[in-house]
Protein backbone atom coordinates (compact mmCIF):
# COMPACT_ATOMS: atom_id res chain seq x y z
CA UNK A 1 0.00 0.00 0.00
CA UNK A 2 1.31 3.29 -0.87
CA UNK A 3 2.05 6.00 1.63
CA UNK A 4 2.50 9.54 0.92
CA UNK A 5 5.56 11.01 2.01
CA UNK A 6 5.34 15.03 2.47
CA UNK A 7 9.14 17.07 2.95
CA UNK A 8 10.34 21.11 2.53
CA UNK A 9 9.46 23.32 -0.48
CA UNK A 10 12.32 24.65 -2.31
CA UNK A 11 11.28 28.15 -0.79
CA UNK A 12 11.45 26.30 3.16
CA UNK A 13 14.43 25.40 2.30
CA UNK A 14 16.49 28.12 0.98
CA UNK A 15 14.91 30.24 4.11
CA UNK A 16 16.76 27.90 6.36
CA UNK A 17 19.78 28.16 4.44
CA UNK A 18 21.30 31.83 6.49
CA UNK A 19 24.79 31.22 7.25
CA UNK A 20 25.98 27.53 5.67
CA UNK A 21 27.57 25.90 8.65
CA UNK A 22 25.58 27.54 11.41
CA UNK A 23 22.19 27.00 9.97
CA UNK A 24 23.32 22.82 9.24
CA UNK A 25 24.22 22.89 13.62
CA UNK A 26 20.56 24.46 14.50
CA UNK A 27 19.35 21.62 12.49
CA UNK A 28 21.17 19.49 14.00
CA UNK A 29 19.91 20.15 17.23
CA UNK A 30 16.43 20.84 16.46
CA UNK A 31 16.51 17.07 15.31
CA UNK A 32 17.79 15.91 18.01
CA UNK A 33 14.92 17.92 20.02
CA UNK A 34 12.52 16.44 17.64
CA UNK A 35 13.70 12.64 18.37
CA UNK A 36 13.93 13.33 22.02
CA UNK A 37 10.46 14.61 22.25
CA UNK A 38 9.04 11.43 20.20
CA UNK A 39 10.40 8.96 23.04
CA UNK A 40 8.79 10.98 25.41
CA UNK A 41 6.05 8.76 27.59
CA UNK A 42 3.24 10.78 29.52
CA UNK A 43 4.55 9.86 32.46
CA UNK A 44 8.43 10.56 31.59
CA UNK A 45 7.24 13.89 30.10
CA UNK A 46 5.42 14.40 33.21
CA UNK A 47 8.20 13.86 35.54
CA UNK A 48 10.51 16.21 33.18
CA UNK A 49 8.39 18.96 32.72
CA UNK A 50 6.02 19.37 35.87
CA UNK A 51 6.63 22.85 35.53
CA UNK A 52 5.66 23.86 32.29
CA UNK A 53 2.42 21.64 33.37
CA UNK A 54 1.83 23.78 36.42
CA UNK A 55 2.35 26.95 34.67
CA UNK A 56 -0.14 25.81 31.83
CA UNK A 57 -2.71 24.59 34.29
CA UNK A 58 -2.41 27.96 36.44
CA UNK A 59 -2.76 30.35 33.80
CA UNK A 60 -5.62 28.23 32.50
CA UNK A 61 -7.53 29.07 35.59
CA UNK A 62 -8.15 32.33 34.50
CA UNK A 63 -11.27 30.77 32.58
CA UNK A 64 -12.92 29.75 34.99
CA UNK A 65 -14.26 32.94 35.41
CA UNK A 66 -15.44 33.37 32.29
CA UNK A 67 -17.52 29.81 32.96
CA UNK A 68 -18.78 30.98 36.08
CA UNK A 69 -20.18 34.02 34.75
CA UNK A 70 -21.69 32.71 31.72
CA UNK A 71 -24.02 30.15 33.41
CA UNK A 72 -24.61 33.09 36.50
CA UNK A 73 -26.31 35.35 34.17
CA UNK A 74 -28.49 33.13 32.05
CA UNK A 75 -29.42 30.86 35.63
CA UNK A 76 -30.41 34.66 36.87
CA UNK A 77 -33.09 34.88 34.20
CA UNK A 78 -35.19 32.05 36.56
CA UNK A 79 -34.04 33.19 39.35
CA UNK A 80 -37.09 34.80 41.47
CA UNK A 81 -34.82 37.65 43.37
CA UNK A 82 -33.63 38.86 39.84
CA UNK A 83 -36.84 38.67 38.37
CA UNK A 84 -38.58 40.91 41.16
CA UNK A 85 -35.92 43.12 41.13
CA UNK A 86 -35.41 43.73 37.19
CA UNK A 87 -38.46 41.42 35.57
CA UNK A 88 -41.51 43.01 34.28
CA UNK A 89 -45.12 41.60 35.32
CA UNK A 90 -46.65 38.86 33.05
CA UNK A 91 -50.27 38.36 33.42
CA UNK A 92 -49.99 34.57 32.28
CA UNK A 93 -47.88 33.15 34.71
CA UNK A 94 -49.23 36.40 37.58
CA UNK A 95 -45.09 36.89 38.03
CA UNK A 96 -42.19 38.87 37.06
CA UNK A 97 -40.40 37.68 33.78
CA UNK A 98 -37.02 39.01 32.10
CA UNK A 99 -38.36 39.89 28.81
CA UNK A 100 -36.45 37.88 26.26
CA UNK A 101 -35.34 40.66 24.66
CA UNK A 102 -33.50 41.72 27.94
CA UNK A 103 -32.21 37.68 28.08
CA UNK A 104 -30.53 38.44 24.37
CA UNK A 105 -29.04 41.79 25.14
CA UNK A 106 -27.62 40.75 28.46
CA UNK A 107 -25.72 37.76 27.30
CA UNK A 108 -24.93 39.46 23.91
CA UNK A 109 -23.25 42.46 25.86
CA UNK A 110 -20.46 40.18 27.30
CA UNK A 111 -19.99 38.52 23.81
CA UNK A 112 -19.26 41.69 22.47
CA UNK A 113 -16.63 42.73 25.28
CA UNK A 114 -15.22 40.00 24.18
CA UNK A 115 -15.27 40.69 20.75
CA UNK A 116 -12.72 43.81 21.44
CA UNK A 117 -10.72 41.64 23.87
CA UNK A 118 -9.61 38.63 21.34
CA UNK A 119 -8.84 42.07 19.03
CA UNK A 120 -7.04 43.54 21.95
CA UNK A 121 -5.04 40.33 22.37
CA UNK A 122 -4.30 39.34 19.41
CA UNK A 123 -1.83 42.22 18.89
CA UNK A 124 -0.47 42.34 22.54
CA UNK A 125 0.13 38.94 23.01
CA UNK A 126 2.99 39.61 20.28
CA UNK A 127 3.44 42.94 20.99
CA UNK A 128 4.18 42.11 24.72
CA UNK A 129 4.28 38.47 25.29
CA UNK A 130 1.48 36.18 27.18
CA UNK A 131 1.95 37.33 30.94
CA UNK A 132 2.34 41.05 30.65
CA UNK A 133 -0.76 40.64 28.67
CA UNK A 134 -2.66 38.38 31.04
CA UNK A 135 -1.45 40.93 34.06
CA UNK A 136 -2.69 44.00 32.85
CA UNK A 137 -6.06 42.03 32.05
CA UNK A 138 -6.38 40.46 35.76
CA UNK A 139 -5.84 44.06 37.00
CA UNK A 140 -8.56 45.59 34.18
CA UNK A 141 -10.94 42.61 35.74
CA UNK A 142 -10.43 43.62 39.58
CA UNK A 143 -11.63 47.08 38.74
CA UNK A 144 -14.44 46.47 36.14
CA UNK A 145 -16.31 43.92 38.48
CA UNK A 146 -17.97 46.52 40.65
CA UNK A 147 -19.72 47.45 38.23
CA UNK A 148 -22.18 44.40 37.82
CA UNK A 149 -21.75 44.47 41.63
CA UNK A 150 -23.45 47.50 42.24
CA UNK A 151 -25.90 47.68 38.76
CA UNK A 152 -28.96 49.26 39.39
CA UNK A 153 -30.61 48.45 35.82
CA UNK A 154 -30.32 46.27 33.08
CA UNK A 155 -28.86 48.73 30.93
CA UNK A 156 -25.73 49.24 33.51
CA UNK A 157 -25.27 45.51 34.15
CA UNK A 158 -25.31 45.40 30.38
CA UNK A 159 -22.54 47.63 30.40
CA UNK A 160 -20.85 46.32 32.96
CA UNK A 161 -20.89 42.33 31.62
CA UNK A 162 -19.27 44.11 28.24
CA UNK A 163 -16.69 45.85 30.11
CA UNK A 164 -16.00 42.51 32.64
CA UNK A 165 -15.97 40.38 28.73
CA UNK A 166 -13.02 42.59 27.08
CA UNK A 167 -10.78 40.52 30.12
CA UNK A 168 -12.50 37.34 29.28
CA UNK A 169 -12.47 37.62 25.56
CA UNK A 170 -8.37 37.97 26.50
CA UNK A 171 -8.22 34.99 28.54
CA UNK A 172 -9.89 32.58 25.89
CA UNK A 173 -7.26 32.69 23.29
CA UNK A 174 -4.45 33.17 25.57
CA UNK A 175 -4.91 30.58 28.05
CA UNK A 176 -4.96 27.86 24.82
CA UNK A 177 -2.11 29.06 23.49
CA UNK A 178 0.34 29.54 25.83
CA UNK A 179 -0.65 25.94 27.24
CA UNK A 180 -0.16 24.35 23.87
CA UNK A 181 3.07 26.15 24.10
CA UNK A 182 5.36 25.34 27.29
CA UNK A 183 4.65 21.67 27.33
CA UNK A 184 5.84 18.68 24.77
CA UNK A 185 4.07 16.97 21.97
CA UNK A 186 2.44 14.19 24.27
CA UNK A 187 1.14 16.47 26.96
CA UNK A 188 -0.61 19.38 24.46
CA UNK A 189 -3.87 17.54 24.54
CA UNK A 190 -4.09 16.98 28.45
CA UNK A 191 -2.91 20.59 29.17
CA UNK A 192 -5.35 22.40 26.30
CA UNK A 193 -8.23 20.16 27.55
CA UNK A 194 -7.96 21.23 31.03
CA UNK A 195 -8.49 24.93 29.75
CA UNK A 196 -12.06 23.58 28.67
CA UNK A 197 -12.57 21.81 32.34
CA UNK A 198 -11.59 24.76 33.89
CA UNK A 199 -14.34 26.60 31.58
CA UNK A 200 -16.80 23.99 33.00
CA UNK A 201 -15.72 24.49 36.67
CA UNK A 202 -16.40 28.06 36.32
CA UNK A 203 -19.94 26.55 35.11
CA UNK A 204 -20.06 24.34 37.98
CA UNK A 205 -19.27 26.41 40.26
CA UNK A 206 -21.86 29.11 39.29
CA UNK A 207 -24.70 26.51 39.27
CA UNK A 208 -23.50 26.05 42.95
CA UNK A 209 -23.75 29.19 43.82
CA UNK A 210 -27.04 30.19 42.18
CA UNK A 211 -28.35 27.00 43.90
CA UNK A 212 -27.04 28.28 47.40
CA UNK A 213 -28.50 31.67 47.01
CA UNK A 214 -31.63 30.44 46.46
CA UNK A 215 -33.07 31.00 49.64
CA UNK A 216 -32.08 34.24 50.34
CA UNK A 217 -34.03 37.59 49.79
CA UNK A 218 -33.18 40.53 48.33
CA UNK A 219 -30.54 42.26 46.02
CA UNK A 220 -27.93 40.10 47.88
CA UNK A 221 -29.54 36.82 45.51
CA UNK A 222 -27.92 38.06 42.85
CA UNK A 223 -25.11 40.76 44.17
CA UNK A 224 -23.26 37.76 45.85
CA UNK A 225 -22.35 35.57 42.86
CA UNK A 226 -21.25 38.69 41.23
CA UNK A 227 -19.11 40.02 44.01
CA UNK A 228 -17.94 36.33 44.27
CA UNK A 229 -15.70 36.48 41.01
CA UNK A 230 -12.99 38.47 43.00
CA UNK A 231 -11.74 35.98 44.27
CA UNK A 232 -9.73 34.95 41.21
CA UNK A 233 -7.91 38.53 39.26
CA UNK A 234 -5.21 39.05 42.27
CA UNK A 235 -3.59 35.29 42.75
CA UNK A 236 -3.94 35.02 39.27
CA UNK A 237 -2.19 38.37 38.43
CA UNK A 238 0.67 37.25 40.74
CA UNK A 239 0.67 34.13 39.05
CA UNK A 240 1.29 35.74 35.73
CA UNK A 241 4.09 38.13 36.97
CA UNK A 242 6.00 34.81 38.69
CA UNK A 243 5.19 32.68 35.64
CA UNK A 244 7.80 32.11 32.99
CA UNK A 245 7.14 32.90 29.28
CA UNK A 246 6.27 31.10 26.61
CA UNK A 247 9.53 30.06 25.00
CA UNK A 248 8.07 30.35 20.90
CA UNK A 249 6.64 33.59 21.63
CA UNK A 250 10.38 34.88 23.06
CA UNK A 251 11.32 33.76 20.03
CA UNK A 252 9.03 35.28 17.77
CA UNK A 253 9.81 38.38 19.23
CA UNK A 254 13.47 37.74 18.64
CA UNK A 255 14.42 37.58 22.34
CA UNK A 256 16.32 34.18 22.19
CA UNK A 257 17.57 34.85 26.14
CA UNK A 258 14.30 35.18 27.01
CA UNK A 259 13.30 31.92 25.91
CA UNK A 260 16.20 30.34 27.02
CA UNK A 261 15.32 30.81 30.43
CA UNK A 262 11.53 30.18 30.06
CA UNK A 263 12.93 26.84 29.04
CA UNK A 264 15.16 26.14 32.12
CA UNK A 265 12.73 27.01 34.32
CA UNK A 266 9.77 24.53 32.42
CA UNK A 267 11.94 21.10 32.84
CA UNK A 268 13.19 19.73 35.38
CA UNK A 269 17.09 19.45 36.41
CA UNK A 270 19.11 17.02 34.57
CA UNK A 271 22.45 16.09 33.97
CA UNK A 272 21.79 16.99 30.45
CA UNK A 273 19.76 19.83 31.05
CA UNK A 274 21.66 22.30 29.62
CA UNK A 275 21.88 20.62 26.20
CA UNK A 276 18.36 19.63 25.97
CA UNK A 277 17.20 23.26 26.41
CA UNK A 278 19.85 24.11 24.00
CA UNK A 279 18.36 21.55 21.54
CA UNK A 280 14.82 22.61 22.06
CA UNK A 281 15.61 26.33 21.55
CA UNK A 282 17.02 25.13 18.13
CA UNK A 283 14.21 23.58 17.47
CA UNK A 284 11.68 26.22 18.32
CA UNK A 285 14.00 28.82 15.95
CA UNK A 286 14.10 25.96 13.31
CA UNK A 287 10.31 26.04 13.38
CA UNK A 288 9.76 29.46 13.36
CA UNK A 289 11.93 29.70 10.25
CA UNK A 290 10.10 27.23 8.33
CA UNK A 291 7.15 29.22 9.09
CA UNK A 292 8.41 32.71 7.75
CA UNK A 293 8.86 31.04 4.11
CA UNK A 294 4.73 31.01 4.13
CA UNK A 295 3.74 33.74 6.56
CA UNK A 296 6.96 36.70 6.70
CA UNK A 297 5.63 39.61 8.15
CA UNK A 298 3.01 37.52 9.86
CA UNK A 299 -0.15 40.23 9.26
CA UNK A 300 -3.52 39.23 9.94
CA UNK A 301 -4.17 38.75 6.36
CA UNK A 302 -2.06 35.98 6.35
CA UNK A 303 -4.56 34.07 8.30
CA UNK A 304 -6.26 34.42 4.85
CA UNK A 305 -3.90 33.24 1.99
CA UNK A 306 -2.23 29.72 1.00
CA UNK A 307 -2.23 26.73 3.27
CA UNK A 308 -3.09 29.15 6.06
CA UNK A 309 -6.63 29.92 5.01
CA UNK A 310 -7.22 26.54 5.02
CA UNK A 311 -6.28 26.76 9.25
CA UNK A 312 -8.36 29.51 9.62
CA UNK A 313 -11.43 27.41 8.30
CA UNK A 314 -10.39 25.00 10.42
CA UNK A 315 -10.54 27.13 13.62
CA UNK A 316 -13.34 28.70 12.73
CA UNK A 317 -15.82 26.10 12.04
CA UNK A 318 -13.86 23.73 14.69
CA UNK A 319 -14.94 26.93 17.29
CA UNK A 320 -18.58 27.69 16.08
CA UNK A 321 -19.38 23.74 16.69
CA UNK A 322 -18.79 24.33 20.26
CA UNK A 323 -22.45 26.10 20.28
CA UNK A 324 -23.96 25.13 17.21
CA UNK A 325 -23.37 21.09 18.06
CA UNK A 326 -26.59 21.49 20.65
CA UNK A 327 -24.60 23.34 23.64
CA UNK A 328 -26.68 26.27 22.69
CA UNK A 329 -29.55 24.66 24.79
CA UNK A 330 -27.15 23.43 27.30
CA UNK A 331 -26.36 27.04 28.08
CA UNK A 332 -30.06 28.29 28.92
CA UNK A 333 -30.53 24.65 31.00
CA UNK A 334 -32.37 26.61 33.80
CA UNK A 335 -34.71 27.70 31.37
CA UNK A 336 -35.10 25.11 29.35
CA UNK A 337 -36.30 23.02 31.90
CA UNK A 338 -38.66 25.54 33.33
CA UNK A 339 -40.49 25.66 29.93
CA UNK A 340 -40.25 21.67 30.21
CA UNK A 341 -42.15 21.88 33.47
CA UNK A 342 -39.63 21.40 35.88
CA UNK A 343 -39.74 24.15 38.81
CA UNK A 344 -37.12 26.42 39.59
CA UNK A 345 -35.37 24.42 42.20
CA UNK A 346 -36.08 21.42 40.15
CA UNK A 347 -34.24 23.03 37.55
CA UNK A 348 -31.69 24.45 39.22
CA UNK A 349 -30.88 21.35 41.20
CA UNK A 350 -30.69 19.13 37.33
CA UNK A 351 -28.11 22.31 36.26
CA UNK A 352 -25.43 21.24 38.95
CA UNK A 353 -25.64 17.87 37.71
CA UNK A 354 -25.20 19.04 34.30
CA UNK A 355 -22.17 21.28 35.40
CA UNK A 356 -20.75 18.51 37.10
CA UNK A 357 -20.37 16.77 33.76
CA UNK A 358 -18.11 19.14 32.60
CA UNK A 359 -15.17 17.92 35.43
CA UNK A 360 -16.38 14.46 34.77
CA UNK A 361 -16.23 14.37 31.39
CA UNK A 362 -12.55 15.77 31.22
CA UNK A 363 -11.52 13.48 32.90
CA UNK A 364 -12.68 10.98 30.78
CA UNK A 365 -11.65 12.58 27.64
CA UNK A 366 -7.82 12.60 29.45
CA UNK A 367 -8.40 8.58 29.24
CA UNK A 368 -9.70 8.78 25.48
CA UNK A 369 -6.55 10.72 23.90
CA UNK A 370 -3.70 8.16 23.70
CA UNK A 371 -6.13 5.31 22.20
CA UNK A 372 -8.42 8.02 19.63
CA UNK A 373 -7.53 10.64 17.53
CA UNK A 374 -9.17 14.31 18.12
CA UNK A 375 -10.90 13.96 14.80
CA UNK A 376 -12.51 10.53 15.55
CA UNK A 377 -13.32 11.84 19.35
CA UNK A 378 -14.99 15.09 18.11
CA UNK A 379 -16.93 13.19 15.13
CA UNK A 380 -18.08 10.58 17.59
CA UNK A 381 -19.42 13.26 19.93
CA UNK A 382 -21.23 14.98 17.11
CA UNK A 383 -22.68 12.55 16.18
CA UNK A 384 -24.25 10.72 19.99
CA UNK A 385 -25.31 14.47 20.51
CA UNK A 386 -27.64 14.72 17.11
CA UNK A 387 -29.26 11.65 18.58
CA UNK A 388 -29.98 12.90 22.02
CA UNK A 389 -31.41 16.34 20.34
CA UNK A 390 -33.95 14.09 18.27
CA UNK A 391 -34.85 12.41 21.06
CA UNK A 392 -35.48 15.39 23.35
CA UNK A 393 -37.03 17.28 20.47
CA UNK A 394 -39.62 14.24 19.87
CA UNK A 395 -40.33 14.85 23.78
CA UNK A 396 -41.68 18.38 22.95
CA UNK A 397 -45.24 17.12 21.93
CA UNK A 398 -45.40 14.58 24.90
CA UNK A 399 -47.07 15.82 28.28
CA UNK A 400 -46.70 14.40 32.07
CA UNK A 401 -44.15 13.95 34.49
CA UNK A 402 -42.28 10.89 32.58
CA UNK A 403 -41.56 12.95 29.53
CA UNK A 404 -39.95 15.93 31.50
CA UNK A 405 -37.44 13.60 33.66
CA UNK A 406 -37.19 11.92 30.51
CA UNK A 407 -35.97 15.03 29.05
CA UNK A 408 -33.69 15.91 32.24
CA UNK A 409 -32.21 12.48 31.39
CA UNK A 410 -31.40 13.30 28.16
CA UNK A 411 -29.72 16.32 29.07
CA UNK A 412 -27.54 15.19 31.29
CA UNK A 413 -26.22 12.87 29.33
CA UNK A 414 -25.66 15.19 25.57
CA UNK A 415 -23.89 17.60 28.25
CA UNK A 416 -21.49 14.47 29.37
CA UNK A 417 -21.12 13.09 26.06
CA UNK A 418 -20.22 16.70 24.90
CA UNK A 419 -17.66 17.41 27.78
CA UNK A 420 -16.11 13.84 26.97
CA UNK A 421 -15.80 14.83 23.01
CA UNK A 422 -16.54 17.89 21.58
CA UNK A 423 -15.70 20.64 24.45
CA UNK A 424 -12.42 19.68 25.34
CA UNK A 425 -11.14 18.03 22.10
CA UNK A 426 -11.45 21.41 20.54
CA UNK A 427 -8.69 22.76 22.26
CA UNK A 428 -6.28 21.07 21.17
CA UNK A 429 -7.66 21.16 17.78
CA UNK A 430 -7.11 24.89 17.09
CA UNK A 431 -4.28 24.80 19.35
CA UNK A 432 -2.40 22.82 17.09
CA UNK A 433 -3.40 23.82 13.41
CA UNK A 434 -2.37 27.28 13.19
CA UNK A 435 1.26 28.06 12.30
CA UNK A 436 2.97 29.34 14.91
CA UNK A 437 3.82 32.76 13.75
CA UNK A 438 -0.07 33.12 13.59
CA UNK A 439 -1.16 30.88 15.73
CA UNK A 440 -2.39 33.53 18.23
CA UNK A 441 -4.11 35.49 15.23
CA UNK A 442 -5.54 32.86 13.70
CA UNK A 443 -7.26 31.44 17.40
CA UNK A 444 -8.32 34.92 17.52
CA UNK A 445 -10.34 34.86 14.16
CA UNK A 446 -11.84 31.42 15.32
CA UNK A 447 -12.72 32.80 18.68
CA UNK A 448 -14.31 35.77 17.18
CA UNK A 449 -16.48 33.59 15.04
CA UNK A 450 -17.45 31.20 18.24
CA UNK A 451 -18.67 34.59 19.51
CA UNK A 452 -20.57 35.92 16.38
CA UNK A 453 -22.07 32.35 16.35
CA UNK A 454 -22.82 33.29 20.68
CA UNK A 455 -24.47 35.85 19.73
CA UNK A 456 -26.83 34.17 17.29
CA UNK A 457 -27.26 31.80 19.98
CA UNK A 458 -28.21 34.38 22.44
CA UNK A 459 -30.75 36.07 20.07
CA UNK A 460 -33.11 33.03 18.97
CA UNK A 461 -32.65 30.67 21.81
CA UNK A 462 -34.51 32.36 24.29
CA UNK A 463 -37.11 32.80 21.80
CA UNK A 464 -37.28 29.38 20.99
CA UNK A 465 -37.71 28.44 24.93
CA UNK A 466 -39.67 31.27 26.18
CA UNK A 467 -43.29 30.77 26.75
CA UNK A 468 -43.83 34.40 26.04
CA UNK A 469 -42.24 34.51 22.79
CA UNK A 470 -41.56 31.57 20.18
CA UNK A 471 -42.73 29.01 22.91
CA UNK A 472 -40.78 25.76 21.46
CA UNK A 473 -39.70 24.42 24.47
CA UNK A 474 -37.85 21.31 24.06
CA UNK A 475 -38.67 21.23 20.44
CA UNK A 476 -35.84 23.68 20.15
CA UNK A 477 -33.43 20.79 20.82
CA UNK A 478 -34.37 19.79 16.84
CA UNK A 479 -32.90 23.18 15.37
CA UNK A 480 -30.14 22.77 16.98
CA UNK A 481 -30.00 18.95 15.94
CA UNK A 482 -29.82 20.55 12.11
CA UNK A 483 -27.03 22.27 12.77
CA UNK A 484 -25.24 19.12 14.60
CA UNK A 485 -25.37 17.61 11.00
CA UNK A 486 -24.00 20.18 9.41
CA UNK A 487 -21.07 20.67 11.51
CA UNK A 488 -20.77 16.57 11.08
CA UNK A 489 -20.41 16.56 7.42
CA UNK A 490 -17.81 19.39 7.43
CA UNK A 491 -15.23 17.49 9.78
CA UNK A 492 -15.73 14.38 7.60
CA UNK A 493 -14.16 16.42 4.58
CA UNK A 494 -12.29 18.87 6.34
CA UNK A 495 -11.19 17.99 9.74
CA UNK A 496 -7.67 16.62 9.71
CA UNK A 497 -6.32 14.52 12.33
CA UNK A 498 -3.42 16.35 14.20
CA UNK A 499 -2.79 13.32 16.89
CA UNK A 500 1.28 12.93 17.81
CA UNK A 501 2.13 15.69 15.26
CA UNK A 502 4.86 17.83 16.31
CA UNK A 503 4.10 21.59 14.93
CA UNK A 504 6.59 21.59 12.26
CA UNK A 505 5.37 18.28 11.02
CA UNK A 506 1.75 19.67 10.80
CA UNK A 507 3.84 22.96 8.82
CA UNK A 508 4.81 20.57 6.49
CA UNK A 509 1.21 18.26 5.67
CA UNK A 510 -0.75 21.74 5.29
CA UNK A 511 2.15 23.20 3.06
CA UNK A 512 1.67 20.46 0.79
CA UNK A 513 -2.18 20.84 0.86
CA UNK A 514 -2.71 17.10 2.09
CA UNK A 515 -6.02 16.01 2.22
CA UNK A 516 -7.78 15.64 5.79
CA UNK A 517 -8.25 12.13 5.67
CA UNK A 518 -4.79 11.23 5.27
CA UNK A 519 -2.98 13.85 7.82
CA UNK A 520 -2.70 10.34 9.97
CA UNK A 521 -0.97 8.26 7.64
CA UNK A 522 1.38 10.51 5.59
CA UNK A 523 4.78 9.92 6.68
CA UNK A 524 6.69 13.38 6.65
CA UNK A 525 10.25 13.98 6.52
CA UNK A 526 11.17 17.64 7.99
CA UNK A 527 14.63 17.34 8.63
CA UNK A 528 16.38 16.08 4.84
CA UNK A 529 20.12 16.45 5.67
CA UNK A 530 21.13 16.94 1.93
CA UNK A 531 18.78 20.38 2.26
CA UNK A 532 21.36 21.97 4.80
CA UNK A 533 24.67 21.65 3.05
CA UNK A 534 25.89 24.97 2.66
CA UNK A 535 25.55 26.95 -0.12
CA UNK A 536 29.16 27.43 -0.92
CA UNK A 537 29.81 23.73 -0.39
CA UNK A 538 26.89 22.38 -2.48
CA UNK A 539 25.77 25.07 -4.44
CA UNK A 540 24.06 22.64 -7.24
CA UNK A 541 21.57 21.08 -4.26
CA UNK A 542 18.26 20.40 -5.59
CA UNK A 543 15.14 19.95 -2.95
CA UNK A 544 11.64 17.81 -3.57
CA UNK A 545 9.17 20.08 -3.75
CA UNK A 546 6.35 17.99 -4.24
CA UNK A 547 4.30 14.74 -2.18
CA UNK A 548 6.47 11.77 -2.96
CA UNK A 549 4.80 8.39 -3.20
CA UNK A 550 6.61 5.71 -1.04
CA UNK A 551 6.28 2.03 -0.94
Amino acid sequence: MAVDTVVLTEREVQRLQLGGAETLELVNQAQESDAADRLLTIRAALTKYKSAVFWAMFLSTSLVMEGYDLVIITSFYGQTQFQERFGVYDPATKHNLIPAAWQSGLSNSSVVGQLAGLIVNMYAQDRFGCRPTMMFFMAWMSVMIFIPVFAPSLPVLAFGEAMCGVSWGVFQTLSTSYASEVVPTVLRPYVTAYVCMCWGAGILLSSGVVRAVASLDGDIGWRLPFAIQWVWPIPLLIGAYLAPESPWNAVRRGKMEMARKSLIRLRQDTPTKERDVDATLAYIRYTTELEKAETDGASLLDCFKGANLRRTEINCVVWAAQILCGNAILGYSVTFLEAAGFTSIQAFDVNIALSACYIIGGVICWLLFPHFGRATIYMTGLTFMFFCLIAIGGLGWATGTQSQLAVGILLVISTLVNMITIGPVCYPIVAETPSGRLRYKTITIGRFVYNLTGIFQNSVTPHMISSTSWNWGAKTALFYAGTNLLCNLWCWFRLPETKDRTFGEIDLLFANNVHARKFRTTRVEQFSQQSYIPKEAEAGVQSTTHVEEAM
